[in-house]
Formats: structure tokens, C-alpha cells, sequence
């Protein structure tokens, strides 16, 4: 399928186009700092998480071509680091990412990704880093993810809880333990109604563990970039 037959034909032997994944993407990391990303997770604040996995995709983009910038919102915008490349792109992003910190109010998704919408002037990957409570909750975060995505590719990461999967998971053996497995369970089944919207929104969703998130993000954006899905 690759052989210019052409080119072949002028040249007597077989040649053929090498094609090479375009760089110089914008990737946002849009990261929720919110009330409930201050809630532990395995160990840490669910934003330790989302940070970590935040720089370590960044560090990726950036080594690939690409330039990455940074939106930090919870009841209102907090920060905005415009997307750069080069050799100072990471200690940058490191840099802001040092002065993130949880609030005490909910995240106000209408205003956070409106603002970074009006922010961004080219098509860009926007990974939104963030997490919901269930689907009643997640109605207006939905809809404005959903506009995002009209000119955006949106990568949305959530973190999983192993505590509650596994409360799910467990053999009840008694009356409480009954009742946390199905409330455990009604919760998880919430959740996944909400992936599933995300999904059928157009964007791309990560629901990982703490500890797999950064590799699974990495992953994710690799295959999306070796996809093109963002140009």
C-alpha cells in the first residue's frame, strides 16, 4: 500500500512513502482541583495522583514534539500555563504544578472548561483530569465536557477507588457487609452509566487505579498520537 509506483517506475526499483506521526500538538492538562480531589486515595489526596500522572504525560508530550500547557480550575479558574515546547517546557509545567493545591468547594465545571475554551485557538488534546460522585452529580461536568469535545480531542481521566471495588467484590457475610456490597455496587454501576455518556460524547476515557494511571495515561496518549487523532 506504501509503494510510489511512480517514483518506482522513474527510478527502476521499488520505492516506498515512509509516513511519520505529525508533531507540535497542543496537549492541556486540564486538572480539577476540587473538594473532592482532596478525598485519599490509596494513600494520597486524589490530586497527588492527578498530578503525578499529569507530569509524567507531560514529560512524554513534550519529548515527542509536542507542546503542553496546563489549566487548573475548581470553583473558578486557578491557573493557566499556555502550551510551550523545548528544553524548558518540563521544569515549567513542574514548576506550576508545585503550587496546585485542593480547595473546599466543588468544582464549577461550567466555569473552569469555559474559560479554557476560550483559551484555546487551535485543536488540542485536553486531558481532564477529575472525578465525580454519580451520575446525578455529573450532569452539568458532562455537558460541558460534551462542549468541549465539538472542537477538541478530550481525554478524560478518572481514578477508580480499589476499596470500593473491592467492598463490591467481596463475599457478603453478614447484613452490613450485604448492604455495603450493593451500595458499593449501585455506585460503580453510576459510574460506568457516566464513562459510558463520555464515551458516546466522543471522548477518550481512563478509568484507572492510583497505582496504574500514569502508565495507563502514557499509554493512551501514545496510541492516540500513533492514531493522529488530534490533528
Amino acid at each position: 500500500r506504501t509503494i510510489d509506483w511512480k517514483a518506482s517506475a522513474r527510478h527502476r526499483r521499488l520505492l516506498s512513502d515512509e509516513y511519520r506521526a505529525e508533531r507540535d500538538h497542543q496537549v492541556v492538562l486540564a486538572i480539577d482541583t476540587g473538594r473532592l480531589m482532596g478525598e485519599p486515595l490509596a494513600g494520597a489526596p486524589r490530586l497527588d495522583h492527578a498530578i503525578q500522572a499529569a507530569l509524567l504525560l507531560g514529560f512524554v508530550a513534550l519529548r515527542s514534539g509536542d507542546r503542553v500547557g496546563l489549566h487548573a480550575f475548581d470553583e473558578r479558574p486557578r491557573m493557566w500555563l499556555p502550551p510551550t515546547g523545548g528544553a524548558d517546557g518540563f521544569p515549567r509545567l513542574l514548576s506550576a504544578t508545585s503550587g496546585l493545591a485542593y480547595g473546599t468547594g466543588e468544582t464549577n465545571f461550567t466555569l473552569g472548561l469555559t474559560d479554557l475554551s476560550t483559551r484555546l485557538k487551535r485543536r488540542s488534546l485536553v486531558v481532564v483530569v477529575t472525578d465525580f460522585v454519580d451520575a446525578v452529580t455529573a450532569e452539568l461536568m458532562l455537558e460541558n465536557v460534551g462542549r468541549l469535545i465539538r472542537r477538541h480531542l478530550v481525554l478524560f481521566v478518572a481514578l477508580s477507588d480499589p476499596d470500593l471495588l473491592a467492598m463490591a467484590a467481596a463475599p457478603p457475610d453478614g447484613t452490613r457487609a450485604l448492604h455495603r456490597a450493593v451500595a458499593a455496587s449501585e455506585l460503580l454501576r453510576d459510574r460506568e452509566v457516566v464513562l459510558r455518556r463520555l464515551r458516546r460524547l466522543g471522548a477518550l476515557v481512563l478509568d484507572a487505579r492510583p497505582a496504574d494511571v500514569s502508565s495507563d495515561l502514557v499509554n493512551t496518549y501514545l496510541d492516540a498520537q500513533r492514531r493522529e487523532l488530534v490533528g
